[in-house]
């Protein structure tokens, strides 16, 4: 399709609505040099019609040689673009929010004078443990669902998994501030010690495959080594602030 040079683009462009999608297919057929003949659908009714019309459910629907490609997906196969699956597992999500809140400790070090500090791995334990429990609350009925499939306290004890979120947030906040160890540090290590057990048995004893609640229960991260590591973050933060209390 690299060849052609013309497309023909319908998509919704109402006063009210334009829909993101004919966006960025009009923005992907111009990056692959094609020019773009840009065909607006004003009204509900015009769509309707185009839609009757030409058989399909959905705008935006782009031809090219008068030969209907389809929608944005469809578009992007042809052109050879990869199309994203909804259902594959990934653990970019958790990966993001590991390299945002590692960002965020070397900020706050710098702010404190020097780009690193003995504070920095602290900072981005306890500010990894915020944002993690922030993506949790965002659905926290969700995410209790979710966390109901592996967690051993959960599962025999079901408010456990609405309170996880708060006893993470909490004790994250509270190791920022650096106060309060002597409840922080307690409670991250018993949550971490639960569910880094919960993590290690459903993945390496029982051979489970199972979505992670680690980001919410809306995600498609898989259960496994990245889910432990936030329990054993917890753990190790926990140990750290304890010992450096009471050293």
């Amino acid at each position: 399709m690299a060849a052609e040079k013309t497309a023909i683009l319908y998509r919704m462009v109402m006063e009210k609505h334009v829909c993101p999608w004919g966006l960025r297919a009009k923005h992907l057929l111009k990056s692959q040099g094609l020019v773009v003949d840009d065909r607006w659908l004003i009204t509900r009714e015009q769509t309707d019609a185009f839609k009757a019309e030409h058989g399909v459910k959905t705008t935006p629907q782009t031809f090219i040689n008068g030969q209907r490609i389809g929608g944005y997906d469809d578009l992007r196969r042809v052109l050879g673009k990869p199309v994203k699956d909804p259902n594959r597992k990934t653990d970019t999500p958790v990966l993001v929010v590991f390299a945002v809140t590692a960002l965020m400790a070397i900020a706050a070090s710098y702010a404190a004078g020097t780009l690193l500090t003995m504070r920095t791995p602290e900072w981005f334990i306890a500010f990894s443990m915020c944002a993690l429990a922030m993506l949790k609350l965002r659905d926290l009925d969700g995410f209790a669902t979710m966390f109901l499939g592996y967690d051993l306290l959960a599962r025999r004890w079901v408010p456990y998994a609405y309170i996880y979120p708060f006893v993470e947030l909490g004790a994250g906040v509270l190791m920022i501030a650096n106060v309060l160890t002597w409840l922080s540090a307690p409670a991250a290590a018993f949550v971490g010690l639960i569910g880094g057990w919960s993590v290690f048995k459903a993945v390496y004893i029982q051979k489970r495959e199972l979505k992670c609640a680690c980001v919410g229960g809306d995600s498609n991260v898989p259960l496994g080594f990245l889910s432990l590591t936030e329990n054993v973050m917890m753990v190790l933060m926990a140990a750290w602030v304890g010992w450096m209390a009471w050293a």
